[in-house]
């Protein structure tokens, strides 16, 4: 709807263009359609250095020397019916190997009491989704995750932790997260990844793109340390697969 596209100005060489109202998979899909539009476009779009998705809208990062905000919010209209009719490519899922609970994830077992579930019950219902990347941000590499089911919804620690391992799953309100590198916070921490989300020395350094998915895959702790040990000598390699039938219709 020609409606919720809008333009903003942000900074001296920026654009933020909304193609929504409301954190939904549906305008996600008009996200993840802009960047893929103007990314495939015949128009010649040299002047834009990054895109850079969000909930219900893409920041645009230009370069001053060779547009102006005007001609590119210009250019960017003319964008906007594409939008109806583009398909887009299958996202990807990428594969995440969680331990759950332990050491791993002290606070599984709050998980369950305040739902009213066996912890065993939390790793079922948390594994079982496919969680769509909404986008990347707070710490390099850090997915914004929408899908989680209600009945594992847990809140916030009342007092956050100062120091949190990088690869801790946590749970905060209805979202689920990783924590990519090691920092403050206040989720309620359920397990532990071994893999890497953010390597400053890999190409790419994050490991997820907005408009993918996750899958969470239950291990053991032996595993986490095999796991850890691979990751390490640069011998792991992330499972991927395709998503059927998520090709954009928006």
């Amino acid at each position: 709807m020609k409606d919720e596209y809008k333009f903003f100005s942000a900074g001296d060489n920026g654009i933020i263009c909304h193609v929504g109202r409301e954190i939904s998979e549906s305008v996600n899909k008009k996200v993840r359609g802009l960047t893929h539009i103007i990314n495939t476009s015949t128009v010649d779009f040299s002047e834009i250095i990054e895109m850079i998705p969000a909930y219900t809208s893409v920041l645009v990062i230009y370069d001053p020397l060779k547009t102006t905000y005007v001609d590119l919010v210009t250019k960017l209209k003319g964008l906007m019916n594409q939008l109806i009719d583009t398909p887009l490519p299958l996202a990807k899922i990428i594969h995440v190997p969680v331990v759950y609970g332990g050491v791993y994830g002290e606070d599984i077992v709050t998980v369950a009491e305040h739902n009213q579930l066996s912890v065993e019950e939390v790793i079922n219902i948390h594994s079982s989704m496919e969680y769509l990347i909404y986008m990347i941000g707070f710490t390099p590499g850090f997915p914004y995750l929408g899908g989680m089911n209600e009945g594992i919804a847990t809140p916030r620690l009342l007092v956050p932790r100062q120091k949190i391992p990088a690869g801790s799953v946590g749970i905060a309100g209805n979202q689920t997260g990783i924590y990519p590198i090691e920092s403050p916070g206040g989720w309620q921490l359920i397990g532990r990844t071994p893999i890497d989300l953010f390597d400053p020395k890999r190409r790419p350094a994050v490991l997820f793109s907005a408009g993918d998915y996750i899958k969470f895959d239950p291990i053991r702790d032996e595993e986490y340390k095999e796991i850890k040990r691979a990751v390490e000598n640069n011998e792991y390699e992330i499972k991927v697969s395709q998503r059927k039938g998520s090709d954009i219709d928006v």
